[in-house]
């Protein structure tokens, strides 16, 4: 190019100066690399640069002296100081205008300040001028904002009173409460903001913002547009001109929540209707994840067949679950439709593995590394995650490598050791104790360069001017660089550290590279990191560092000139995970959605750091299996979980989720049963007037659109009056809710205009109000035609056919309605398209209309209804909604059935119920009231009706509706031509039993026992002539009068019956007694077979047997035992018809024993009494009850054995047998002795406490243990236990504190206990008995004339007595000897002069109502004269 020459003005912002130049006469600026594009002064491109390099050898090692300043007198040099020297100027003199323009507006602002603070004094001073209306003192402004953006408006408002602030939008009043989320207004300080949440077309407004106060009011206004953030897709076919043209977009055919595996491939369609139709025309068809735009991909492939919208996901990850959002735009709008897809984890490759980790990204590349970020998977596989691994690929190969060798826990990782350029490809596995997981999907290509590289490579070109400027380039070669600087700690966990700094300022520097240096805190000693390889990027990641130790570190730059000064060094880092791991989610509350979906929300986690989002996790109650309800992590807290099953009740659970790992469960939400929520209906539509009087009118009304999923309960009415088309304030027309959708509002005036608003009601709260209806004035209709009907319902649309129901008018007219017309038309045809469906007036409220078969199928339509009476055809009712004539897929219709037994039955199956849902029969589309001739079953889908008695008035149309459905609903015509036609080919008994009387019964045919076991048939007919007949019918074969049946008909009662002497096996079957009197007939069958004629034929041969087994001697009641007392056991039985010659023969273990004849013969004398045995003979008289008692010698083991007694004469004999063993009866009668037992009781001894009781009877075979603190006492010579005579005791010797508790005996029969009880605690036993403490000596050897004086301690409460003995006889104080007891505490004795007579043994007892403790002691008196000292 040819060179261009520029003044040098204008290349000042492009000439290069000398490095050399640069460090002498400015400080060291930031480095940047050198440009080639040339800017003017408003920095706008206008050419290249060529710069003009000269020889490098001059500034290999600097200037000489005297070359440099030879270089300082050449002219260049000169005009480049000139320059520079002149620049500096211009800033300095710049400088200094800023200053004093700066000075000058902090003083008008100050005097501003001052005159605005006397306006106010003057306004406080003079209240009246403090009044003024609104005024804005900053109006809001417009907005141009992308969409999914916010935008909030401000303004600020004086005036006073304070101004009341409303905000518009297209002059309607924002309620933030109608639209929660979307609108948020605040007002501080007089500043007004109004902030709209993400935008959308619709918010595309022009907003008004009205201040007012009682002095005035005021507005402004502000618009919003609100743009697509991207561009459409260039269309290839020829656009239409869209002027006038306005379009109507529907998506069709949606797609729903959607399930699938990792791996597998999905498709997401709908169809997309646009009217008008154009050819060829295309609109903007966008597809979103989570609100972010799709693009095409190897991943996602879009695909628009003209009027299908296809997204195919070709394999699935679990990073394409999400929200999925398909927009279609044209010029008038556009059109969205939402779902959730929902991507489960691939089986894992080893079992036990975790799932694979997700949404692998490249956080930070440069030249030396590349910090790789993924998300912790949902799924662990039941063991903890130990760590992941991360695998590089370089783009191009298929050869993955291994980065780290031991697994990290943090979910970021730096990859070094990359080649610089190249691109990369990452992946991550996870692994715990039972394996590796499949790895995730690979991220995004990512080149190992710096960012600044990266961005000019992707940079473009300056754009052509036709002019090329050349300036110079001068590389400082041969200059050290100075120290980094701005050098931190980005990034620190247990297994690296990441460094940052920003390069040395110089220019012109080529070839910089760095060291790091660290040292560990509190020393000097600094260790040199990449000893080998300098780093090329400002970055550098370390490892091998010793977790919890401190470092500092620092940088120094390097080039072939050598090595410059090291940065500052960084503050002491400890090596750590800085980012700790979140707490627990808090409250899990699960709320009702669908009925497939619960919608979960919860308590974010408190003081999470970098939080990615939340897994949630459910489970149904009881299976303590818990399934992942997404496998991505939502960073809100509320999600729907979808898949569940309807009806199941489940419990939830939360868990955060951020780079550090996954936080603890939150606590289990409580049970939520899946089923679909309850919420407000919509308001009601479509008011009108059906009747006016005088004072009061008639309104009509038809149901909200949507009910809330509850059935409606009931309305409420307003009314309010409208004056000269102003209308005034709402009253209630009724307190109490009304069932029926008309109403009639009382006490309105006469001549008054009124509107009127209705609310429904369900068991969630009453809906907001309907739109005000109408103005109608209230004045009495005079008209001799009726009025309109009202309600009007279709029921059963099909392709040809549906049913239209209403009801008659409230107005009759002058006369009674005698009729109604139907009309039709298509909904989109003209008002001049009604045509009559029906010629003849319907009498009733019904019909069925039959679509014209010259119309299409699926066509919608719209019907009317009028009313006549003899005056004429009155008003028309209200239109109905459109309804298409189309047959819903799935529809079933009611089938007529009759079973073998001809019971005929009407059944209608739905298959798209809900739980809700209930089945609704009529008769002629009314209520069914006499439920008595039908009878309504329901399981699950299915619902029928039984005719109970089939009769002439059971002919009609029965129709069934299910509620809670799109309308599904089906009706059937019973007539006798249709029932002829529906029963051909069955037996024409059925058709009889329909058409022909039927005889009534008062029961069924029933089975019952009599004597002798025999068996009974038998029923009852209310009424039967003398000519009825019956037939009696065993398994179909007519049985007869005989000697196996015996038949008995009473015309008089109605009752029949037939009666078998016994049952046989061969008489299992079905019994059916055949009526017929006349025309009349009537029929009844019990069936017996299996375990019921089993369990009737067992019950019949006992009671045949026990009959013939009474005949002789029997026993009444069989032989049993009994304890008396006396604990003596006594064997009985009770026998019955007995005689003289009766015997009776007793056993024991098949030994006969004799019984004395006398006692046996008073036995038979007195029949039925109660015959006793004894184990041992001893006669004893008998009463009128025989009594055998035992002899003195109690029961034993010898007694135990199978006792059995024998009834015998010339009529038969019976037996009794009892079985008296140690397993057995025999064991029982020990109990008795036990229960004999006394309560524990507590006396007082000389030693110590005794616990005692006393028993009747005691034997060696009943164990008995002494319990302490329910623990079995250890027997020792202070506690000890015994048994003397019938009394059984334990003693406890010198009771201390600790023997206080509860004591216990337990009698133990081998298989069961009684045991009593008895508490010392509290009870002064132990511790309130009389006690002699101590103080008193075993012997005392005293001087005779010596004073003796002993003291003890005495206790116990009450006090006790004290009683002072010598030689065991009792002695009194006196002069000599004086005793005292002071205190109730301190007994003493002294004896004021001894002498020999006093020698002796001395006791000391106390008493009190707990015990008796005495204390002894010997006193010996000697005489000091005596040789020896002998002692008296």
């Amino acid at each position: 190019y040819e060179p261009q020459s520029f003044p040098e003005s204008s290349l000042l912002n492009v000439s290069s100066h000398s490095g050399l130049e640069e460090s002498r006469l400015s400080p060291s600026p930031k480095r940047a690399k050198p440009t080639y594009l040339a800017v003017d002064k408003d920095n706008q491109i206008i050419g290249y640069v060529v710069p003009i390099f000269r020889g490098s050898q001059e500034f290999a090692t600097g200037l000489s002296d005297t070359e440099e300043a030879r270089v300082r007198d050449t002219a260049a040099y000169m005009a480049r100081r000139d320059l520079f020297t002149s620049g500096l100027e211009m800033e300095r003199s710049e400088l200094i205008s800023r200053k004093e323009t700066m000075r000058e507006s902090a003083e008008r602002i100050t005097l501003n300040k001052r005159i605005h603070e006397h306006e106010e004094h003057f306004k406080r001073m003079n209240e009246d001028s403090l009044m003024h209306a609104p005024e804005f003192v900053i109006k809001p402004r417009s907005h141009t904002v992308w969409e999914k953006q916010c935008v909030r408006l401000h303004c600020t408002v004086s005036g006073w009173p304070d101004p009341r602030v409303v905000w518009y939008k297209n002059n309607v009043a924002l309620d933030p409460l109608a639209n929660p989320g979307k609108y948020k207004i605040e007002s501080r300080y007089s500043v007004h903001s109004l902030e709209i949440n993400k935008c959308d077309f619709d918010d595309t407004a022009q907003y008004r913002v009205s201040a007012m106060n009682s002095q005035g009011e005021l507005s402004a206004f502000a618009s919003v547009v609100v743009k697509s953030r991207f561009h459409p897709i260039p269309q290839l076919m020829p656009i239409f001109s869209e002027y006038g043209i306005t379009f109507q977009t529907h998506i069709v055919d949606k797609f729903g929540v959607s399930f699938g595996r990792e791996g597998e491939t999905m498709s997401l369609g709908c169809t997309v209707i646009i009217y008008p139709a154009l050819h060829r025309y295309q609109p903007e068809v966008e597809w979103y994840r989570d609100d972010v735009l799709l693009s095409p991909s190897k991943w996602t492939h879009m695909h628009w067949s003209g009027d299908r919208a296809t997204l195919t996901l070709t394999h699935l990850n679990k990073e394409d679950e999400g929200l999925y959002t398909l927009r279609v735009t044209t010029k008038s709008g556009y059109e969205t439709y939402s779902a959730y897809v929902f991507v489960r984890d691939a089986d894992a490759e080893v079992e036990g593995a975790p799932a694979a980790p997700l949404d692998v990204r490249c956080l930070d590349a440069n030249k030396d590394y590349i910090i790789v970020a993924w998300k912790q998977p949902a799924v662990d596989g039941g063991n903890s995650i130990l760590g992941y691994f991360v695998d590089r690929c370089e783009v191009g190969t298929t050869h993955w490598i291994q980065c780290n060798d031991t697994p990290v826990k943090f979910a970021r990782f730096p990859v070094t050791g990359l080649v610089e350029g190249r691109s990369y490809i990452f992946r991550v596995r996870a692994v715990n104790k039972s394996g590796i997981s499949r790895p995730s999907r690979v991220s995004e290509p990512v080149a190992a360069m710096d960012p600044a590289d990266r961005a000019r490579m992707r940079g473009t070109s300056a754009p052509w001017t036709g002019q090329i400027i050349v300036t110079e380039e001068e590389p400082a070669e041969g200059i050290v660089p100075s120290k980094p600087c701005d050098l931190q700690v980005t990034e620190a966990t247990k297994n690296y550290v990441v460094l940052s700094w920003k390069p040395p300022g110089e220019k012109g520097l080529e070839g910089v590279m760095y060291y790091v240096e660290k040292c560990v805190s509190g020393t000097d000693s600094w260790q040199r990191v990449n000893t080998e390889i300098p780093v090329k990027s400002p970055r550098f990641a370390l490892f091998d560092l010793a977790e919890g130790k401190a470092y500092r570190f620092r940088v120094r730059c390097c080039n072939s000139a050598g090595v410059g000064e090291p940065s500052d060094p960084t503050e002491a880092t400890t090596v750590g995970d800085k980012l700790d791991i979140p707490s627990a989610p808090g409250k899990v509350i699960p709320t009702r959605n669908t009925d497939t979906s619960v919608v979960v929300s919860w308590e974010a986690s408190c003081n999470a750091k970098e939080l990615v989002g939340y897994y949630i996790e459910g489970s149904i109650v009881g299976s303590n299996v818990w399934e992942p309800c997404n496998n991505k992590p939502v960073n809100v807290t509320r999600f729907i979980c979808h898949g569940l099953i309807t009806g199941e009740k489940y419990v939830f659970r939360v868990r955060a989720v951020n780079a550090a790992g996954i936080s603890q469960f939150s606590q289990e939400s409580e049970a939520v049963e899946v089923k679909a929520a309850i919420a407000s209906p919509a308001p009601p539509y479509g008011i009108t007037i059906l009747e006016c009087v005088r004072d009061s009118m008639v309104l009509a009304w038809k149901q909200p659109t949507f009910i809330g999923g509850a059935d409606i309960t009931g309305y409420f009415v307003d009314y309010r009056e409208v004056i000269d088309g102003v209308p005034g304030k709402w009253h209630e027309a009724n307190i109490k809710a009304v069932s029926e959708r008309a109403y009639r509002v009382s006490d309105l005036k006469e001549n008054k205009k009124y509107q009127f608003q209705v609310r429904a009601a369900n068991m969630a709260g009453v809906g907001i109000p309907s739109l005000p209806s109408n103005t109608f004035l209230c004045e009495e209709w005079t008209i001799a035609v009726p009025g309109p009907p009202h309600d009007l319902q279709i029921r059963e649309a099909r392709n040809d056919s549906l049913v239209l129901l209403w009801k008659p008018p409230v107005y009759q007219g002058r006369d009674p309605v005698n009729g109604f017309y139907v009309d039709i038309k298509e909904a989109d045809a003209p008002e001049e398209a009604w045509r009559g469906v029906n010629t003849k007036a319907l009498e009733k409220t019904y019909t069925k209309v039959l679509i014209r078969s010259d119309l299409k199928e699926g066509e919608k339509y719209v019907f009317r209804v009028r009313a006549q009476n003899k005056a004429g055809v009155g008003k028309v009712s209200d239109v109905t909604e459109p309804v298409p004539a189309l047959t819903k897929p799935g529809t079933k219709e009611i089938v007529v059935d009759v079973d073998d037994d001809g019971v005929i039955s009407l059944n209608f199956e739905c298959g798209n119920m809900t739980p809700d849902s209930k089945f609704v029969w009529s008769k002629n589309y009314e209520d069914i009231t006499d439920t008595s001739r039908l009878t309504t079953e329901t399981k699950g889908t299915k619902s029928k009706v039984v005719f109970n008695r089939p009769g002439e008035e059971d002919i009609g149309v029965y129709s069934c509706l299910v509620t809670h459905t799109d309308g599904a609903s089906s009706s059937y015509t019973l007539s006798e031509e249709v029932v002829c036609h529906e029963l051909d080919g069955l037996s024409n008994y059925f058709f009889i039993t329909f058409f022909t009387p039927v005889i009534p019964l008062k029961s069924d045919l029933a089975v019952e026992l009599l004597e002798k076991g025999r068996v009974r048939f038998w029923l009852q007919a209310e009424k039967m002539s003398n000519n009825g007949k019956v037939d009696y019918v065993f398994n179909d074969n007519v049985v007869s009068q005989g000697e196996k049946y015996k038949m008995n008909f009473d015309k008089n009662t109605g009752v029949i019956e037939m009666t078998m002497e016994s049952l046989t096996p061969a008489d299992e079957g079905t019994y059916t007694f055949q009526l017929q009197d006349g025309k009349a007939t009537n029929q009844s069958s019990l069936v017996l077979i299996g375990d019921v004629f089993k369990q009737l034929q067992k019950e019949s041969e006992f009671q045949r047997k026990e009959y013939f087994r009474k005949q002789g001697p029997h026993f009444i009641e069989y032989l049993s035992w009994e304890v008396t007392p006396e604990c003596c056991v006594v064997l009985k039985c009770k026998v019955g018809n007995m005689k003289k010659e009766t015997s009776a023969l007793w056993h024991k273990d098949r030994h006969q024993i004799k019984v004395d004849e006398a006692d046996w013969a008073q036995v038979k004398k007195s029949q039925e009494k109660i015959n006793i045995f004894k184990i041992k003979q001893e006669t004893t008289p008998l009463a009128e009850e025989k009594r055998l008692p035992f002899s003195d010698e109690y029961i034993s083991k010898k007694d135990a054995g199978v006792y059995e007694v024998i009834l015998k004469d010339d009529r038969g004999q019976d037996t009794s047998t009892l079985n008296l063993t140690d397993q057995g009866n025999f064991v029982w009668m020990f109990v008795f002795a036990a229960n004999s037992s006394t309560p524990l009781k507590i006396t007082s001894t000389d030693e110590g406490i005794r616990l005692y009781t006393f028993v009747s009877y005691y034997n060696d075979l009943l164990q008995v243990t002494w319990h302490y603190k329910d623990s079995a006492i250890a027997f020792s010579d202070r506690i000890k236990s015994g048994v003397v005579g019938e009394q059984l005791w334990l003693q406890i010797t010198e009771p201390t504190e600790k023997d206080m508790g509860k004591y216990a005996i337990e009698f133990y029969d081998g298989k069961g206990g009684l045991r009593r009880t008895v508490d010392l605690s509290g009870q002064g036993e132990c511790l309130n008995r009389a006690r002699v403490a101590g103080g008193l000596p075993d012997v005392v050897t005293i001087q005779e004339g010596k004073a003796l004086n002993l003291t003890c301690n005495i206790s116990g409460n009450p006090v006790p007595e004290v009683t002072w003995l010598k030689n065991d006889r009792e002695i009194t104080s006196d002069e000599h000897c004086i005793l005292k007891f002071e205190s109730g505490k301190f007994a003493s004795f002294t004896i004021t002069g001894v002498n020999t007579s006093d020698s002796g043994k001395y006791s000391i007892l106390v008493k009190n109502k707990y015990g008796t403790e005495s204390g002894d002691f010997t006193v010996s008196v000697f005489i000091p004269e005596e040789a020896g000292g002998k002692k008296k």
